[in-house]
């Protein structure tokens, strides 16, 4: 485990993804109405294993805890475990993880002609403008979040 203080008062402990392991999970494969409630199946006969379902590239994911509420807008809250695949070419509009100036941080980015912009999701937090100064990296891009409600 590492764990790095970042920009925006944001820390991510990392953890390599584990996918040796299975766990099926029962998987209601009609899908849960959010509306008016609908008859429940009688049983459910298919699985899910997450870790499948979750992980497109065993090699290159790992898990980050998100510390901090700079990208709240983009529905990333203190305490959620983020999915982060190191081997996704960064695009713009993004969220991904950020090496800069020693410290890791998670936010939007916005890629131009000359630079690149680290853009929080929280009016609060202003955006960060990478330069030719900053010892930068995109660590990797988050594919998924898993959130404690």
């Amino acid at each position: 485990m590492q764990v790095r203080k970042l920009y925006d008062t944001i820390t991510l402990e990392f953890f390599e993804a584990d996918v040796t392991s299975e766990l099926a999970l029962p998987f209601v494969v009609n899908g849960i109405s959010a509306g008016f409630p609908s008859p429940a199946d009688d049983f459910l006969d298919i699985n899910i294993d997450l870790n499948k379902h979750l992980i497109k590239n065993p090699s290159t994911t790992f898990y980050g805890r998100v510390r901090g509420d700079s990208m709240i807008n983009a529905g990333l809250s203190d305490g959620d475990l983020l999915i982060i695949d190191k081997s996704l070419e960064p695009r713009d509009g993004k969220i991904a993880v950020c090496f800069i100036d020693g410290e890791y941080t998670v936010k939007r980015i916005s890629i131009e002609k000359d630079c690149v912009w680290l853009i929080a999701e929280n009016q609060n937090y202003k955006p960060i403008k990478v330069t030719k100064d900053n010892d930068f990296i995109i660590w990797g891009i988050v594919t998924n979040v898993i959130k404690n409600l």
